[in-house]
């Protein structure tokens, strides 16, 4: 489903090469959170194509509501093969003005779960913290990230914590998490550095996300302004503000 394209076009649904994010076809993941939305918002002000995916059907008709233009999707991203058929979804060649392969991964899917200390740890937080948090990146990554080197300006962004730097016993599921995910991030800067020079990674970091959607939309929409290194670690804050 979607509404009006602003995008321009190459050939055969690949956007063309310039130093913004109109143009490019950005897939967000975790679309329909809060953060998801506003990302989704100002991505699509900006003139991207916006391809939002989101767990239920319920939260993308919200999500609807406030970005009339996205192509949405449903799927469990936590499943391999769900990953897999979204992918051929999205680069369907039978819609040449939504189909084909992507420029962005705006990997927003988390959660939170902890408290009552280390023994308080419980083994069905970690699996949800690590379904969520590490096994939702690592399959769209896997999936995407030839769409990633293939652009030239592929980006990929998440969102990690400040608990990083000093971690508490009753977050360490969730300390521990977003290490994984960072230290995947990591690793998939390095293959760019090495195979897609153009493409980057990005780490924002923030204490809560509550009440920095806005920051964070205007840093994701920002991370096509100009070249960028294979990975950025970068703090978010209530001002707007955009990865340098």
């Amino acid at each position: 489903m979607t509404g009006s394209e602003t995008a321009r076009r190459g050939v055969a649904g690949r956007a063309v090469s310039g130093r913004d994010v109109s143009g490019r076809r950005v897939l967000v993941a975790g679309a329909t959170s809060a953060a998801g939305i506003a990302v989704c918002r100002d991505l699509q002000a900006a003139g991207a194509l916006v391809i939002a995916v989101g767990s239920n059907q319920d939260g993308i008709d919200r999500l609807i509501e406030q970005v009339p233009d996205a192509v949405v999707h449903v799927a469990d991203l936590t499943r391999f093969d769900e990953v897999a058929a979204l992918a051929d979804r999205v680069h369907d060649g039978s819609a040449p003005s939504t189909g084909g392969p992507i420029d962005g991964l705006i990997h927003l899917v988390g959660g939170w779960r902890g408290g009552g200390g280390l023994s308080g740890q419980s083994d069905e937080d970690w699996d949800f913290l690590h379904s969520r948090i590490v096994t939702t990146l690592r399959n769209t990554t896997r999936v995407f990230v030839d769409d990633l080197r293939a652009s030239d300006a592929g980006r990929l962004a998440i969102v990690s914590s400040t608990t990083l730097d000093h971690p508490m016993p009753g977050g360490a599921n969730y300390a521990a998490a977003k290490a994984a995910a960072e230290t995947w991030v990591r690793a998939v800067a390095n293959g760019f550095e090495k195979s897609a020079p153009t493409a980057s990674a990005t780490i924002f970091v923030v204490q809560a996300l509550d009440g920095l959607e806005a920051s964070l939309a205007t840093a994701v929409t920002g991370l096509w302004d100009a070249e960028r290194p294979s990975l950025s670690r970068v703090p978010l804050h209530a001002e707007a503000t955009s990865a340098q």
